[in-house]
């Protein structure tokens, strides 16, 4: 097999929390409609309208807060009041300047295998948001490059790993979502390596590609660098 020369790592719940600020947030706009909508059902209209909207507002903290704010009308509706919105607004606002927390083994992992191997950030969401994430990580001068990119596809796993390195055949991408860093890695020809988070955003959720000789799995980013030495 082509030894592996370049490692592409996402960023939101693989090397830093996010999806628990979503959580936290979520259970906040439950509270402000409660006497509109049980929060099972505001769930599922809101996870409906974060669907609908990816084609319009990308991924992403801003598309959330527009989420909620339609679902809000919606719910209401059109009677919400301004200062529900202010207050959805804000929430909003607070997951923006969040402080960031590294997941257990990030730095370690990002560090170790910057001494051996090309490292390339590829992320969605933001442009703004994920720059400011980097920067507070720590992590950025251990990459070699940072790719923000609108949606993770076979052809951008291509293009990346083509202009970062020697093509896919020489990449592994490690990340925590199956549908958007794995299966697209691995269709591309790199090396996908599932790395699960607790928590699971609905829309990343697909079926593992057991048994698929490129297909790999580990308990947390601290089996990373010996995995990858291993594979290639």
């Amino acid at each position: 097999m082509t030894a592996i020369t370049t490692v592409g790592f996402d960023a939101d719940d693989t090397l830093w929390h996010n999806e628990s600020f979503y959580r936290l947030t979520q259970a906040r706009f439950a509270d402000l409609l409660a006497d509109h909508a049980a929060t099972e059902d505001l769930e599922a209209r809101l996870l409906a309208a974060e669907r609908r909207n990816l084609g319009r507002y990308g991924y992403g903290i801003k598309g959330f807060m527009l989420s909620m704010i339609e679902t809000a009308v919606e719910v209401t509706e059109g009677r919400v009041p301004g200062t529900t919105i202010g207050e959805i607004i804000a929430a909003g606002q607070e997951m923006l300047s969040h402080p960031i927390e590294l997941l257990p083994h990030a730095r370690e992992s990002v560090a170790a295998l910057a001494e051996s191997h090309h490292l390339i950030l590829i992320t969605k969401g933001d442009l703004l948001d994920q720059e400011r994430k980097l920067a507070q990580s720590g992590l950025g001068d251990l990459f070699d490059g940072v790719e923000i990119v609108s949606e993770k596809t076979p052809e951008v796993y291509d293009r990346i790993f083509a202009a970062h390195g020697a093509g896919p055949g020489a990449a592994a991408m490690a990340g925590n979502s199956m549908r958007s860093d794995v299966l697209p890695a691995i269709a591309a020809g790199a090396h996908g390596i599932h790395v699960p988070h607790d928590l699971e955003w609905e829309i990343e959720r697909a079926e593992a590609p057991d048994g698929h000789a490129r297909f790999h799995r580990i308990a947390d980013l601290g089996a990373l660098p010996d995995l990858v030495r291993r594979i290639g």
